[in-house]
């Protein structure tokens, strides 16, 4: 399957699924074709928010495939950690990074174990859904008083009612105009191209 190829700096991606490359693929592209890839790729993901792990993987690979499916879905598109990254990008681009933030910050806190869920769940309302908020998410009063009571005896399903909203808002505004916009089509376009080649 034709692909783009880039080496991903640990700081600048997240862990990721992405099967690794051998030696032998890598040494197949030009090294100035890489270093373009590279270099495209981190104006588009300049870096991490805090807290974010990085990659232990040096070489991923993007496949325009991979790129199409994000069209297809938010969930899609979500699943993927290039997508999130470059979703999260186009966030920050619309001044709305605290969607993609406090749901991934929720998909980790399901994860949580459960002698840890209180101080995560404290972090997570302080940080998007306390009324003073320096990331506040937009979400109704009913929904965040509830969730402000549900922490108190914090639950790994805690926080759903307000991630679902969250969900369901970059589903039905931001994803849309993420697939209309030049950063999704010029990846896109610029990995069509490099797999004619």
């Amino acid at each position: 399957m034709p692909g783009m190829f880039f080496s991903a700096n640990p700081k600048e991606l997240k862990e990721t699924d992405h099967s690794l490359l051998d030696d032998k693929t890598h040494k197949k592209r030009p090294k100035t074709f890489r270093m373009d890839v590279k270099a495209y790729l981190r104006s588009m993901i300049p870096h991490l928010e805090p807290g974010i792990k990085p990659s232990k993987s040096k070489d991923i690979r993007l496949s325009v495939n991979e790129v199409m499916q994000w069209s297809q879905s938010l969930e899609k598109l979500l699943a993927n950690q290039i997508g999130q990254d470059v979703f999260g990008n186009f966030l920050k681009s619309e001044f709305s990074e605290e969607n993609i933030e406090f749901w991934l910050a929720c998909e980790d806190y399901k994860k949580t174990e459960s002698d840890l869920l209180h101080c995560k769940a404290e972090k997570i309302y302080k940080a998007f859904v306390h009324s003073d908020a320096a990331k506040q998410i937009n979400i109704d009063f009913r929904t965040r008083e509830s969730t402000a009571k549900k922490i108190k005896a914090p639950t790994p399903t805690c926080f759903d009612e307000a991630q679902k909203i969250i969900y369901t808002l970059m589903e039905k505004d931001s994803y849309p105009r993420f697939l209309k916009s030049n950063m999704y089509l010029n990846l896109l376009n610029e990995l069509q191209a490099n797999s004619l080649k």
